[in-house]
């Protein structure tokens, strides 16, 4: 355990735990990652056994605009004269002893990648976990009218058997790295397994997006084997949509885009679901040419 940065309230009893991850940054929008573990944390009554000094992983005084310092700088809210509010990053570990879960919500550091994966990697090594699970979103030309697509990249080889099972598409990028992709190489040389589970969310929507968090916690709820009741999480995303619906109603130009992104949503899905009965028609001797 790494000395005077991560903190242990008290120690669960877990045999080959699996953990859940959440970062707030780059692969959060619409909430989608930290707001899918809140949901699990929420639904598993899980516990606060851990958390990281989060200290020594963040720029605060970055020198630049308002709007550009701000996404740095702490939160923090005065009124009428007095200060009621001051809020630092926070790295935090759940636990759910009866699910043999680890459930981790922080942010995405600025500084000290190394150390700060190896906060979390100290912390699922010490308490069993075998599978670490990132869930996080991209933006992409999703419609609010349809669910997100999910995509997906393992740390081995010989966890691709994953993705198909649970309706994962492999991810395919080159670019700038996110601290999770780090993760990813650094679970392989720590002998951990880590699956990354990605929401492809519309880019038009702003703030939380409750519809891509019901998706998610589905997703991550099926892959691990969780029976959850989301009825709750269904009626909020049901009531989001129609908000957004009727928001179309004064913005007629942004409706008819919205109605392309479902008609080549639509197709794509389609042509997809006809390439998997053709091949499964091949195999039963049937061909469809």
């Amino acid at each position: 355990m790494l000395d005077n940065v991560v903190t242990i309230h008290y120690r669960p009893t877990l045999l080959h735990a699996r953990m859940v991850v959440a970062l707030s940054g780059w692969m959060d929008g619409g909430d989608t990652s930290t707001g899918t573990v809140e949901c699990l944390v929420n639904k598993l009554q899980a516990e606060e056994f851990a958390e990281i000094d989060s200290g020594k992983f963040y720029i605060y005084n970055l020198p630049g605009s308002m709007e550009i310092s701000a996404l740095f700088r702490p939160h923090t809210k005065i009124e009428d004269g007095l200060v009621t509010a001051y809020e630092e990053p926070t790295n935090t570990f759940f636990c759910s002893d009866e699910h043999d879960l680890v459930l981790f919500t922080g942010k995405e550091p600025n500084l000290r990648w190394r150390e700060y994966v190896e906060c979390i990697f100290s912390v699922a090594l010490e308490f069993n976990v075998t599978m670490i699970y990132f869930v996080g979103s991209v933006a992409g030309l999703v419609p609010h009218t349809r669910d997100p697509r999910f995509y997906g990249l393992v740390s081995e080889e010989r966890f691709k058997p994953l993705l198909h099972k649970h309706g994962l598409r492999p991810s395919n990028y080159e670019g700038p790295s996110s601290v999770v992709t780090y993760m990813s190489v650094l679970a392989r040389q720590k002998g951990l397994g880590m699956a990354t589970v990605v929401a492809e969310i519309p880019p038009y929507v702003e703030g939380r997006n409750v519809k891509c968090i019901e998706a998610a916690t589905r997703k991550l709820a099926a892959i691990l084997e969780l029976e959850l009741d989301l009825d709750d999480l269904r009626v909020r995303s049901e009531t989001f949509e129609t908000s957004l619906n009727n928001t179309l109603e004064d913005r007629p130009e942004l409706a008819n885009q919205i109605r392309q992104m479902e008609n080549d949503y639509d197709k794509e899905e389609f042509d997809t679901e006809m390439a998997d009965l053709k091949e499964w028609l091949e195999r039963q001797g049937i061909r469809m040419d």
